[in-house]
């Protein structure tokens, strides 16, 4: 009987002095607050985020709802942020452990706070619009990027700060670290310095179909940092270093305005003049005439005699089409063909074809 009583009594006792002096009954407690707080964090959330998209739902504009939109991460993490204050604040601490929970706390409130501001970026670049227009969208992306890339340094930096950390000797220390990298890492510079000039100049876009000679041919489906994603039309995968574009021309063919047609057709030797000037009138009238084709001043149209070749008399064909869809341009080309064989044809005249004259001589016995 006198054991057990002596258990009872060192049991009170372990249950009164509890963890580091905490009475097991505050750290009961305390842990069912937060696991009450955790338990409705995300009706919390989706009560807080339903009645704010009904608040905005009266708006027109973009803003309001991305922003409503980007808060759900922040609003789910703060019934944790309170639940810990309030549990923490109902225990009874003592010494090393006060300065503990209240950098947790603290710690816990400056990630809510950066993580909020982290979160508003993207919706305020709804209200930048005229900048989009002047800087292009990729280039906005790129910077609103590197925003979130200095906010959470900021913020990782703060949370150091609270815990005694102090970041001047490790910001002096990635400072001639990034000096060493900086030697050994030129192409990634080079290729970071080539892409911000790409973006700046608007040589293309997210959708562009580009051509660079010796390089590459497709659409434009990501622009990185150090690289642009290209999918090219076997529907592979190619990934570009940035500096490629920065060296060498681009040909953007999405910015085509009228498509050109550049043709030269050869006649047989055997036709005659008025063969050859009525097949050249007809082309040319079958051309202003067709509603497929655009003439004006940055858009001539040339069906001249250009040449003799080697086998045949050379008619040049040059002319610009409305479309600048590759496919109805394809069109309009198989058109053109079919009513040029139609005018030769119509005309007499022949296509020429390459060939040879052989000369062979007898020689005398």
């Amino acid at each position: 009987m006198e054991s057990i009583n002596k258990f009872i009594n060192l049991f009170g006792d372990v249950w009164e002095k509890g963890i580091g002096g905490i009475n097991f009954s505050e750290v009961f407690f305390a842990i069912v607050i937060f696991l009450l707080f955790l338990l409705f964090r995300n009706l919390f959330a989706k009560l807080v985020i339903s009645r704010l998209e009904k608040f905005v739902s009266k708006s027109s504009n973009k803003f309001d709802n991305k922003l409503v939109e980007s808060l759900e991460g922040p609003v789910k993490f703060l019934p944790l942020v309170v639940g810990f204050f309030i549990a923490s604040n109902y225990l009874q601490l003592e010494g090393k452990l006060i300065f503990f929970i209240d950098s947790v706390n603290r710690s816990l409130i400056t990630i809510l706070i950066f993580w909020f501001i982290h979160q508003i970026i993207e919706p305020i670049s709804f209200l930048i619009k005229k900048i989009e227009d002047l800087l292009s969208k990729d280039l906005l992306s790129w910077i609103l990027r590197a925003f979130r890339i200095v906010i959470i340094i900021l913020g990782f930096a703060a949370v150091l700060e609270i815990w005694g950390v102090k970041i001047g000797p490790i910001v002096a220390g990635l400072g001639l670290f990034g000096v060493a990298v900086a030697l050994g890492a030129q192409d990634l510079f080079k290729n970071l310095i080539s892409g911000i000039l790409v973006l700046v100049e608007k040589r293309f876009k997210i959708g562009d179909w580009i051509f660079v000679e010796g390089v590459i041919e497709g659409t434009v489906e990501k622009i990185g940092f150090r690289s642009t994603v290209i999918r090219r039309f076997d529907k592979s995968l190619a990934i570009i270093p940035n500096f490629q574009f920065a060296e060498k021309a681009v040909i953007n063919i999405t910015e085509t305005t009228n498509r050109k047609i550049d043709w030269t057709i050869g006649l047989e030797y055997r036709s005659t003049s008025d063969q050859l000037k009525k097949c050249r009138d007809d082309i040319e009238q079958y051309i202003k005439n067709n509603s497929d084709f655009y003439i004006s001043e940055d858009t001539h149209l040339t069906v001249k005699l250009k040449q003799f070749s080697a086998s045949s008399i050379d008619i040049q064909i040059r002319c610009y089409t409305k479309t600048k869809d590759y496919y109805e341009w394809l069109a309009v080309k198989d058109r053109l063909v079919l009513a040029v064989k139609e005018i030769v044809e119509k005309n007499g005249a022949s296509f020429a074809f390459p060939s040879q004259s052989l000369y062979v001589e007898k020689l005398e016995k």
